[in-house]
């Protein structure tokens, strides 16, 4: 283990401290036990902050009708090869009442940027989901600060709305129709109107640098967020990026961990593009900071269609089969599913007399 590598992964899980250099060390590090320490210490971080259960929120996903032409989606509006869809609010109520009866304590209704769906639509989805006993997440992406608004006194508790990169140039060569400074505003208002926030970012984007992953990791702790998603680019065919390679895997794993170290409150999903390439993508992704997955609740003859990226798993699984399949997972890793909502930890400290495990390592290794 390289000395100074050492040196950083002791000062931060001491707490003492973070800059953007710490960031970049970290996620420098090299196979064996380098990696092996640093996800050491996310899974010790993961179970003192956010404990040994697993948050099983079930995703809808309404629809796949997008106005934006984001590079890397295979929901851009300028996809024409894509059979588009859009669920009534009755079939989002009934896929919620199912994810009800399957146990789930959070419903989260995602979908493209689609404004067929006024505020007052989502509103009363939102309000009669909440007559189910459950927390609701939205992911629309950018509206209008009175839909947030109105859409927070219906019920909704959760907002999902990932910054893709904390680079402005690189996000403004991904997303051709949008602006950098308008994302942060919307997560800002968001946290104003007294949503949990989530935001979030991809792995391994044309162009991107560590520099840029330790901003985005940075950006996480300045929000404050109560959950990060974070998962690797995977190309779709039919976008303007389709020719490009997929993520590093690696790299998105020491992102994760690095992201447990440096917000370590925040709920982190083992993401379905993780799972998409590797069989056990979710599992190492438990292992190494991830404390949440998102089963998909979204009816079958739809799923296909919804490509934000080719290939996703659990594609053709029915809902109770996929219920039972993640409780045997989580259980194989001597986990617990969760019986609760989730709702934000960001406020709870670690105990007084918790000690991070690199700290005797470190100072083997200093003496040495």
């Amino acid at each position: 283990m390289r000395r100074e590598f050492a040196a950083t992964l002791a000062r931060v899980t001491a707490g003492r401290g973070v800059e953007k250099e710490d960031v970049v060390m970290l996620l420098t590090a090299q196979p064996g036990e380098e990696e092996e320490a640093l996800y050491r210490q996310a899974d010790a971080f993961r179970s003192r902050y956010v404990g040994e259960e697993v948050h099983l929120r079930g995703v809808i996903e309404f629809s796949n009708h997008c106005r934006r032409r984001c590079r890397y989606c295979g929901l851009r509006a300028d996809n024409n090869r894509l059979d588009r869809y859009r669920m009534t609010p009755e079939e989002i109520l009934a896929s919620a009442r199912r994810g009800v009866e399957l146990g789930y304590k959070t419903i989260v209704l995602q979908s493209g940027e689609d404004p067929w769906y006024t505020a007052d639509i989502l509103a009363e989805t939102v309000a009669a989901i909440k007559e189910l006993g459950v927390a609701v997440t939205l992911c629309v992406g950018e509206r209008p600060r009175e839909d947030y608004e109105l859409w927070r006194r219906a019920g909704a508790d959760r907002y999902l709305l990932k910054h893709e990169t904390a680079n402005p140039k690189l996000y403004a060569r991904l997303h051709p129709d949008m602006s950098w400074e308008k994302r942060l505003a919307c997560l800002r208002w968001l946290k104003e109107l007294g949503y949990q926030v989530g935001s979030g970012n991809m792995v391994g984007l044309p162009g991107q640098t560590l520099e840029d992953l330790a901003a985005d990791i940075l950006l996480l702790r300045e929000l404050e967020v109560e959950m990060a998603g974070i998962g690797p680019f995977i190309p779709h065919p039919n976008t303007p990026l389709g020719d490009h390679p997929a993520g590093s895997l690696d790299l998105t794993y020491r992102v994760l961990a690095v992201t447990r170290l440096v917000v370590p409150w925040a709920h982190l999903p083992a993401t379905t593009a993780v799972g998409t390439l590797s069989p056990n993508g979710r599992q190492m992704a438990l292992r190494r900071g991830a404390n949440v997955v998102m089963p998909n609740l979204t009816p079958g003859k739809y799923r296909p269609n919804y490509q934000i990226y080719p290939g996703k798993i659990c594609i053709n699984e029915e809902p109770d089969d996929c219920r039972h399949c993640l409780e045997g997972m989580i259980r194989s890793l001597g986990r617990v599913v969760a019986r609760h909502p989730g709702h934000g930890l960001r406020r709870s400290p670690p105990t007084k007399n918790w000690k991070p495990r690199i700290r005797v390592e470190v100072s083997k290794l200093l003496q040495s």
